[in-house]
Order: C-alpha cells, then structure tokens, then sequence
C-alpha cells in the first residue's frame, strides 16, 4: 500500500482519504510536542479497524506540504510510534515502520516517516474508544456496527498469520528453487500456480500476488528483511547464569543471530549446540563419548519453535540460551488453542498451518552429529516431537525437560545437561 515514494508523493498531492493520514511532527526544545500520543493512537486504531492506511509523519495535512523531520530526532519519533502502539492500543498494533525521503516543494529531500497499519484480524480500542476510518476521518462505531466487526473479525482469525500476504515483498521475492524444492511429480505446476497451492504466496488487496509470511519464510534466504523478528538469537554463556557469565570476564562463548529459511535456521541452531556442548570421555570399559545433550531431542525443539511461534509478535525472537548445566529455548507466543504446558506431551496443536504443512515437505538437514532421527522431513504431523524431546533428554541426563510459561507471552523450554560421568575427563 503506498509502497514507493512516487505514489506516496502523488497521493499526498491528492490529500487524505480512507488510506492516508499526515501528520507534521512539531518539538518544543528536545521534546516532542505534537502530535499527542492519544491522537496517534486513534489514527493508526482506526486505520486497522477499517481497512488499513498509512500514516505519514513529517508532512503537514494543509496545505500538504512535506516539511519533514530533523534527521537526529527521527529516532525520537519512532519511538514514540513503537511506544504508542504497544502501549496505547488494545490489543496492541505491529505497523511497519519505515524511514525514506520525500522531496519538499523547493526539491529539497527531507526525511519523513512512514507507519504502515494493514487490516486487522482484531479489533483495536483506543484512548477515545473503537473508531473506525470513514473517507479522511475517522469516526466512533455505533454499537450494532461494533457487534458485527466483532463477530466478522472472530470469523475472520481462521486466516492464520502465517496465511497473510507480506507487505513491501513481491512475488518475484521469492526464489524459483527455493519453490521448487517442494514440487513432486503430482505437482507439475508453474511456478506461480505452485507458490499459490502450497500457501506460499497470496492476492493482496490490490490484486497483486505477494509472498505470504509462510512463504517468506522458507521460499526466501532472507526473509529477516521483511520479518527481521524471525531468527533464532543463539548465545552460549560462560557459566549457569549470566551474572555469573559476567564476573568471568569473557562471558560469552559463542554467539550468533541466525537467519536464512526456517529450515535452515534448524539446521545452524542445531550445530551452534553441538559446537558449544561440552563432551565427557571415559576409559571405564572402553572409550565413549557422553555429550551433554541428545541432538535428536535438541532438533524436535528448534522444529517446535520456528514452527509453532507466533509470528504476528514482532520485535520477539526465538532465544536460544547455553548455560554450563542447561539448554533454554524460548519460543514467543502462548500455546496456541485449549493446549497447556501439562498436555504437550498428550496433545497437539498447530498456531502456523502453512510452516508446518511446508516443514513437513523439507528434508532434516544432513551433516549434523548425532541426529539419529528416523524421519525424511523436518516436520512430524503425528504430534510425537515433545516426546521425543522429553523421553530421550532424561535417558541422557536423568532430568526431565521443564516446559514453563513466564509470563503467558512465551514457551520456554528447559533441557538439563547431562553431567559428567565418575571417573571422567573433558
């Protein structure tokens, strides 16, 4: 929507409608004295309520001049953005947010920002209540209004985010091969009638074809730069807490943000654990080696991270954390429908239809020491992963694995190290 400056710059010549709002960004010394929190609030609330806009800071609305924002003070504005959509909308709001440059009337660049909000699943109050985008004002809904954008918005949240289509990518983002890993011989389609099948790409409002989250995610080898939240952030500590990692001096051993297709992100978490576990030798009846943990049972949890997180949560990352005597893997969202953390074992749910059907589809990566498991693909649809996980990591260390919900934002999941055996040596 309004993805170049050229049609930015025309619609704002044509002035505000249902899908463009702008707004001059005034300070006051260091401070930034309009537009008010509130006042954003309502705009962008509305703008998701409706059908979705963009809202330009840095132009003021009349006479539609393009009068910026000073470059060193951009970062204050977008804060005040991120602050006023996690904080002053409920639920809160993910827009895309995103720096360019917009030519004033002399011809002069000047730096603007652009907040892009699409059409939510939800439906979003503000300060001043629900207010919905009518032509270039918005306006409070009336109540049998409001009932039926609640029952509709219900209905519509079985479009899974992962179905949605991506913002700012084309279809021509995603790669011919990475598309075609996926083809069999029951599947002779060309490539764009493929990417549709398989969930990977989607008609956005306009008409267009984009790549859907699904889509981005394994059909590119970057799709940290639309969805930069979708890595996997590995650290290895130097001892079992980070305090204690910080008196060591060198308190990192290893660290690594990984990116790349979520079957590849797997692939390189997997190896960071092995190249930073620990591993015991000993010489009781013959040599074995013990490592710390079972990378079958390592692998079942990175799969259920990348694939059952939620990706709607942007700014949160799958963590993955080594201390000297445990592994924690953190994957953001609440279990998804009726599941709890004492039926993961007996259950299965899927928040990400589309990643799951797709990980089921790709090959377990290769090379990886230790990881034994008998399956072709990535993704097991009999729901026997968290028993795997918790089955084989206490045979190896005598400790079962904790899953635990902090603070009903994120799954973490702790894997005990196995400790060294009597008589051992590193």
């Amino acid at each position: 929507m309004l993805d170049t400056p050229e049609q930015l710059l025309e619609k704002i010549r044509l002035g505000e409608d249902s899908f463009l709002e702008c707004k001059e960004v005034v300070f006051a010394g260091a401070k930034i004295k309009g537009p008010g929190r509130d006042e954003l609030a309502d705009e962008l609330a509305a703008f998701a309520n409706a059908r979705g806009g963009v809202l330009v800071l840095g132009v003021a609305d009349k006479p539609r001049e393009i009068v910026g924002i000073p470059t060193q003070r951009l970062d204050a504005v977008e804060q005040l953005v991120s602050g006023v959509v996690r904080d002053s909308i409920d639920p809160p709001l993910y827009p895309v947010i995103e720096r360019l440059e917009l030519p004033d009337a002399s011809g002069r660049a000047q730096p603007v920002l652009r907040v892009e909000v699409t059409r939510s699943l939800f439906v979003h109050r503000s300060r001043s209540g629900y207010l919905h985008r009518v032509g270039s004002s918005k306006r409070e809904m009336e109540p049998d209004y409001l009932a039926r954008l609640f029952q509709q918005r219900s209905q519509t949240r079985i479009v899974r985010f992962d179905e949605q289509v991506v913002h700012g990518a084309s279809f021509h983002d995603l790669e011919p091969a990475l598309i075609d890993r996926f083809r069999t011989a029951q599947t002779p389609d060309d490539p764009t009638t493929l990417a549709r099948k398989l969930g990977m790409a989607a008609e956005a409002e306009g008409g267009d074809l984009r790549p859907t989250v699904a889509g981005a995610l394994l059909g590119t080898s970057q799709p940290e730069r639309w969805l930069p939240h979708a890595i996997i952030q590995a650290v290895a500590y130097r001892g079992k807490t980070i305090p204690e990692a910080l008196e060591s001096g060198e308190y990192q051993i290893d660290a690594k943000d990984i990116g790349g297709t979520l079957d590849a992100q797997i692939g390189d978490a997997c190896r960071f654990v092995l190249r930073n576990q620990r591993v015991s030798a000993s010489k009781l009846a013959g040599r074995s080696d013990r490592p710390q943990y079972d990378l079958t049972a390592v692998f079942e949890a990175m799969v259920n991270a990348v694939a059952h997180r939620d990706y709607s949560m942007h700014g949160t990352k799958v963590r993955l954390r080594m201390f000297s005597d445990r592994l924690e893997l953190y994957s953001p969202g609440a279990l998804p429908n009726t599941m709890t953390v004492e039926s993961l074992g007996y259950r299965q749910a899927s928040r990400n239809d589309t990643i799951t059907s797709l990980l089921a589809k790709c090959q377990v990566p290769s090379g990886i020491a230790g990881l034994d498991t008998p399956r072709a693909t990535i993704m097991d649809r009999r729901g026997e992963g968290v028993a795997i996980i918790l089955e084989r990591s206490e045979r190896l260390s005598g400790r079962r694995p904790a899953y635990e919900l902090p603070d009903e934002s994120e799954l973490r999941l702790t894997i005990f190290a196995a400790g060294s055996p009597k008589n051992a040596r590193e």
